[in-house]
């Protein structure tokens, strides 16, 4: 098995096993978390613009309720697989854990290209997933938020949906997160996971004695995480020297115009053709740019130990959810490079997540400069953690996350007498 294809849960299974194991916790901790309490796979009839209806498959995994009720994303993709939700739920708890918030994990997915479909059959996709996994979601049980090729649009969708479901004559919008601003939504979500890669960046930077304005970075992956990524790396006083999406890689030495390149790619859906000042070059020499930090903000498995000898970068922050092989990240661990593990790199989706679910529930709205404000101070406090946890058990800063997370879920277990 090559390591693009490696079974994501394994890997999810083996990070916290090395964790447990670190930690000392009792067997009964890691059976607890290595699997998850509740895997439903549901099938779903969508009538199509044709007149045809096609069938999707679908899945909605609940990981560890103990700290609170279960969070996590729905992607509609073509390579959606049970293992993979089930690994991103697994991630998701502790991700919660690691920054303190009081959920567990949950995942969901639908195998679908959303490309080939129309405005009215993902409205009709959407509605339809949440009438089969309405009977185990909810604003006190678990609740989804967008992902991959989902959006605050999906998001509104569903939340119509749920509400109708329910039956209570009113909207429930604190049923789902990464809804529009307009329609319950919290300001500074859309920037939300990006800026926390960037912030992740500067803290790491602090820590091994550099500054970030000194700093050249290049960033995998142009979507919404990657995109506001770079954007803040330029705003925090870094140059941004190069950016890749699926279509290719653009490259400055000197530094790109990042918003410009935004701009660009809202209009035009990819980064190809960009006319700025910029060499374009094909996607994967976005490894083996010349920087300082690098930034993997795409899919899983895209770091491999063929990539990351290509790496020339001191820091990596992972945007993206499990970008790093075990096998690369041994390589690049043994290189010197400090990697921000994704639990903790990619967290401020779900920190702001939960800010907007708070928010949801006692109807009341913070300005966009305080939501950001309140997920920079939940932020560095876990790198402060994590840090302390990692010099302390002079272990590396994925397994230091992990034993902070371990932690902080060990005790509601115990307290409620699962072991």
């Amino acid at each position: 098995m090559s390591e693009k294809t490696l079974n994501p849960f394994k890997i999810a299974q083996k990070q916290l096993k090395e964790a447990c194991d670190a930690l000392g916790e009792e067997d009964a901790v890691y059976e607890l978390l290595s699997q998850p309490e509740k895997v439903l796979e549901v099938t779903i009839p969508v009538k199509m613009d044709d007149g045809t209806t096609k069938l999707f498959t679908g899945y909605r995994v609940q990981h560890n309720d103990a700290s609170g009720p279960t969070k996590g994303g729905i992607r509609f993709h073509p390579g959606v697989t049970k293992d993979e939700v089930k690994a991103l739920a697994t991630w998701m708890t502790f991700k919660c854990g690691v920054v303190g918030l009081p959920y567990g994990g949950a995942k969901g997915g639908v195998i679908v290209d959303p490309t080939v479909l129309s405005k009215r059959e993902l409205e009709r996709l959407s509605r339809g997933y949440v009438r089969a996994i309405a009977p185990i979601i909810g604003e006190r049980r678990d609740i989804p938020a967008p992902d991959v090729n989902t959006n605050g649009q999906t998001m509104a969708w569903m939340v119509d949906e749920y509400s109708s479901l329910r039956g209570v004559g009113q909207t429930l919008p604190a049923s789902f997160t990464g809804k529009p601003v307009e329609f319950g939504g919290c300001l500074a979500r859309k920037e939300a996971t990006g800026y926390g890669v960037m912030l992740m960046m500067r803290e790491a930077a602090k820590y091994k004695g550099m500054n970030i304005k000194d700093m050249k970075i290049a960033v995998q992956g142009f979507g919404n995480v990657g995109s506001y990524a770079a954007m803040y790396a330029q705003a925090f006083g870094a140059k941004v020297v190069a950016v890749s999406d699926v279509s290719c890689c653009l490259y400055n030495e000197n530094g790109l115009d990042v918003n410009d390149i935004m701009e660009y790619a809202t209009e035009n859906k990819l980064i190809t053709g960009y006319t700025g000042e910029c060499e374009e070059l094909e996607r994967e020499k976005i490894f083996g740019i010349e920087c300082d930090g690098f930034a993997p903000c795409a899919l899983e498995n895209s770091i491999t130990s063929s990539t990351a000898k290509d790496i020339k970068a001191k820091i990596i922050t992972e945007g993206a959810n499990g970008p790093t092989t075990p096998e690369a990240e041994e390589y690049l661990l043994e290189k010197g490079v400090f990697i921000v593990p994704d639990i903790l790199a990619n967290s401020g989706g779900v920190i702001v997540s939960y800010f907007e679910w708070v928010q949801n529930l006692h109807n009341y709205y913070w300005r966009f400069d305080e939501v950001q404000e309140k997920q920079e101070v939940k932020m560095v406090d876990a790198f402060v953690k994590v840090t302390n946890a990692m010099d302390e058990r002079k272990v590396d800063m994925r397994k230091a996350a992990y034993l902070v997370a371990i932690k902080s879920l060990a005790m509601p277990m115990r307290l409620r007498g699962w072991f």
